[in-house]
């Protein structure tokens, strides 16, 4: 099974990363969005709560965590009449985006279309069950024979936010072929210098959510990444299907996990307060790119940087890990990111400022 998969992407680092690790003032690893801030409190304090629980969880969640889902779409994003049955919570997002061609049933024959520039497990889903990838330039269509069609916005990698009408339009050209739309929202709370919007929304949706998913996170909005925390929501009959199938196959996210959704989706400050962190992060960073001789292309919004100056991504790479960072190839994320790298905003405010240093 392995041999239809992709080489896993950071593997291909560890040469640079050795080479970034041996500066004298350390690696300032700005390669993966993994975050670095403390795990507030008050979900601490949720997931110790239920510790002592010892029956099994259920597969679709606590009724509470499913309200606390829908009153954070609807305060953080504006999402309005979205039925608590249709939310099923998830290991983290990346187990759904894994698995979610299988889950919907696709197979060798089906095809799923991902953006030309995407996060890499999109791919990974699809050839786990056999299925073709397309990848969509901007505004394209997905052609006859489509099942699944991804969206990401805010992007990973490149930050970029789509606007309200395009996406609209990528919905719409969707379910002219009959397919699935997935859409991305994991870094929606991360807008700089644009707004976002989820699929959820009735101006991008047309008032009905058929044929709709939206995928969330909590990694980034709540560092909740050691927890994997996350949900999917849309459409209440794929929603539906997807959770007789995660029922047989056990794929449940643990009692004291469900607790901490529910704190962290219940509580709006925390989320504030991270996206003040990676702000200032980002405010230090950017300019000292641009300083160095770097464009940042869109990066609106997100957790990175999307950053070239016009040469092999590898090249690029290389020349951070002399200076001790270490950044992610945009070949990564598809062919035509053979010019840039992605950076992270998710170091400790020291490591990024010692970035800034060595850049100056």
């Amino acid at each position: 099974m392995t041999k239809r998969l992709p080489d896993f992407p950071w593997d291909s680092l560890a040469g640079h990363a050795t080479e970034a690790r041996s500066h004298p003032g350390g690696v300032v690893d700005l390669s993966v969005g993994t975050p670095v801030d403390p795990v507030p409190r008050i979900i601490q304090d949720a997931l110790a709560s239920v510790a002592a629980e010892p029956g099994y969880p259920t597969t679709h969640g606590t009724a509470e965590l499913r309200r606390a889902v829908v009153g954070a779409l609807e305060r953080r994003h504006g999402v309005r009449g979205l039925d608590p049955v249709a939310v099923l919570p998830t290991i983290g997002s990346k187990e759904l985006v894994a698995w979610l061609p299988t889950l919907l049933g696709l197979g060798p024959g089906d095809v799923v279309a991902i953006p030309a520039l995407a996060y890499p497990t999109y791919e990974v889903g699809a050839r786990l069950c056999g299925a073709t990838v397309v990848r969509l330039a901007d505004g394209e269509p997905p052609p006859e024979g489509t099942r699944l069609v991804w969206l990401n916005s805010p992007s990973n990698p490149t930050g970029r936010v789509l606007p309200e009408d395009a996406l609209a339009g990528a919905v719409a050209d969707a379910r002219a072929v009959g397919a699935v739309v997935a859409s991305d929202e994991c870094y929606l709370a991360l807008a700089w210098e644009a707004s976002p919007v989820s699929v959820l929304r009735e101006s991008v949706n047309g008032g009905s959510l058929t044929g709709l998913l939206a995928v969330h996170s909590l990694s980034k909005s709540s560092s909740l990444a050691g927890y994997r925390a996350g949900f999917v929501t849309g459409d209440p009959d794929v929603v539906a299907g997807l959770l007789e199938v995660r029922k047989h196959a056990g794929m449940i996210v643990p009692r004291p996990v469900q607790a901490a959704i529910t704190a962290a989706l219940d509580d709006d400050e925390h989320v504030a307060a991270q996206r003040a962190r990676y702000g200032r992060r980002r405010e230090v960073l950017l300019p000292a790119l641009k300083d160095a001789g770097f464009s940042v292309d869109h990066s609106e919004a997100g957790l990175y940087l999307w950053a070239t100056r016009g040469e092999n991504a590898w090249d690029t790479v290389a020349w951070f890990a002399r200076r001790g960072i270490l950044v992610a190839p945009g070949t990564f994320y598809g062919p035509t990111g053979d010019q840039h790298v992605r950076i992270a905003l998710t170091a400790a405010d020291e490591r990024v400022a010692a970035a800034v240093e060595r850049l100056a």
